[in-house]
């Protein structure tokens, strides 16, 4: 579960800014924050990426009987065309958010 921080930014200078209650121990250190919605971004896209590794080792380690090559084969090419197609609408979904927030694709 990925945890958020919620904060103010400043449209114009992009400071951002999150109080808390202090509890007399605060110290003040540089953080890298970036946009929840390019976190998730890389999230899917990480998560195709692993999927296309998990299809290339069954790939690798295929050793299909002499007479089921071709079952084996388009078996393969499913899993393939399933991925692609998953890819595609990560994708797309990533470019319809990028189009509705109004920031562009910076994942």
């Amino acid at each position: 579960m990925t945890d958020y921080l919620d904060a103010w930014q400043c449209i114009g200078c992009g400071r951002m800014e999150a109080p808390r209650p202090c509890v007399g121990v605060c110290q003040d250190r540089k953080v890298r924050l970036v946009a929840a919605e390019d976190y998730d971004a890389v999230v899917e896209r990480l998560r195709v990426a692993t999927d296309a590794v998990a299809l290339l080792r069954l790939l690798a380690g295929a050793r299909p009987h002499a007479e089921r090559w071709r079952e084996s084969f388009e078996a393969l090419q499913a899993k393939a065309r399933a991925l692609l197609t998953d890819a595609a609408d990560v994708e797309e979904a990533i470019a319809e958010q990028a189009a509705s927030t109004g920031k562009g694709d910076r994942a």
